[in-house]
């Protein structure tokens, strides 16, 4: 008997209120399970660690909705899908296949290098450190301070500004734009506009401002690739990359740093070891990873033949998402107590920067700035303690972000 013969498509909860729950629920079906995204988009969602990483690596899985989606032809028939297009509606290293993902990945693999990652260290330490001074400015009283507004999302806000050189005034837009984005609570056809509207006006702003003020960061080095040799990246590119990378290096991170804070919190007998050394902060971050990935499912990929995953078979043509959150909590993989924060335990092996030609290359930027902030946060407020019970603390409203809305805490014991 097959999955689809036991059940109908499991619709997935657009606010992402269990994550780690509903992973669970569907991996009790096997190990891909068809599934509805808001909206009633319908897809395949792997439910395991090596499930997962198999379809990652398989070359007949797809990321380019032109080619290998069968529904592709029709979206527009649907306005409660108008929100995916944020995802699949555009052309650049996410959404694209083969030597158009190598091209593109390509032209922007330079900017993420060890050695340039390495030079940003000092200006990550050095805008952490005047994050932390306002913060304990502001928690001088004793009152409670949202740390995740205060350190997790300004930190990786100004680096990737400063990287991508996003003058002060966009900033704020553009940081709306990203969370309007991961928002997948609403799939109304009014919000899918605004988004739309809101990517044809901010980064068309950014990329006329670089155009006007050329400068030492990569959305000048993109204008020039693109007015100089147009045939390797065209306008709509140009825009859509700038949408990517400007968005995976600012909203992981925050989650990854705010996920990490919580995690040690909620955990004080490891956050005493990590004090001691017992455990590295390496460690930590990979096992936050793995536990609370910033991004837990990812659309959309697509079948380019028939896939056959034990007795079940996805059909050329159909979309998957890519569960990161499933894969992670996989307890064949990870043992019996995979839901369980253990920075001890050694998950490196974690898949939520990706593998494969699909890793993450601003995984180093974002190791970065955690190993910065994370160490930094709690030698400088070793009595810091979460001022809500634990079960008050709310998910961002998405089931693609994995992370919180705040992280409400008290600095001092």
């Amino acid at each position: 008997m097959t999955v689809t013969d036991r059940i109908d498509r499991f619709a997935i909860d657009p606010f992402g209120a269990d994550i780690p729950g509903e992973s669970a629920r569907l991996r009790a079906f096997g190990p891909v399970v068809p599934v509805e995204l808001p909206g009633g988009i319908p897809a395949w969602a792997p439910t395991g660690y090596h499930t997962l990483r198999d379809l990652i690596l398989d070359p007949q899985v797809s990321r380019d909705p032109r080619l290998h989606w069968k529904l592709w032809p029709e979206i527009g028939e649907h306005p409660s899908w108008g929100w995916i297009l944020g995802w699949v509606g555009v052309v650049n290293m996410l959404s694209t296949y083969g030597g158009d993902h190598a091209r593109l990945r390509k032209l922007v693999a330079p900017s993420f290098t060890h050695r340039r990652t390495e030079t940003m260290r000092a200006r990550v330490e050095a805008i952490a450190e005047e994050l932390l001074d306002a913060l304990d400015a502001a928690g001088a009283d004793g009152g409670v301070v949202d740390v995740k507004a205060a350190l997790a999302q300004p930190l990786p806000m100004r680096i990737i500004c400063e990287l991508f050189g996003v003058p002060d005034e966009l900033v704020e837009d553009t940081r709306r734009l990203i969370a309007a984005i991961m928002d997948t609570s609403d799939p109304s056809p009014e919000h899918a506009t605004f988004v739309q509207q809101q990517i044809g006006t901010v980064l068309p702003a950014l990329i006329a401002h670089r155009s006007e003020h050329p400068g030492d960061d990569l959305t000048t080095e993109l204008i020039r690739v693109r007015d100089e040799d147009g045939d390797r990246l065209s306008d709509e590119e140009l825009l859509y990359t700038l949408l990517l990378v400007i968005g995976a290096g600012f909203e992981t991170t925050v989650n990854l740093i705010g996920n990490a804070i919580v995690a040690l919190l909620r955990h004080p007998e490891q956050l005493a070891a990590v004090h001691t050394g017992k455990i590295g902060w390496e460690a930590v971050v990979d096992e936050t990873l793995r536990v609370h990935p910033s991004i837990a499912s990812l659309p959309l990929r697509f079948a380019v033949r028939d896939i056959v995953v034990g007795d079940v078979t996805i059909p050329a043509g159909d979309a998957i998402i890519t569960t990161y959150a499933a894969a992670g909590l996989d307890p064949a993989h990870y043992g019996a107590d995979a839901g369980t924060f253990d920075a001890a335990r050694g998950a490196e092996d974690h898949l939520s920067f990706g593998i494969g030609v699909h890793r993450c290359i601003g995984a180093p930027l974002a190791r970065v700035e955690a190993l910065t902030a994370l160490p930094a946060l709690f030698e400088r407020f070793p009595g810091i303690r979460l001022a809500v019970g634990e079960d008050e603390l709310r998910q961002v409203p998405s089931f693609i972000a994995f992370g919180w809305q705040e992280v409400p805490v008290r600095l001092r014991a």
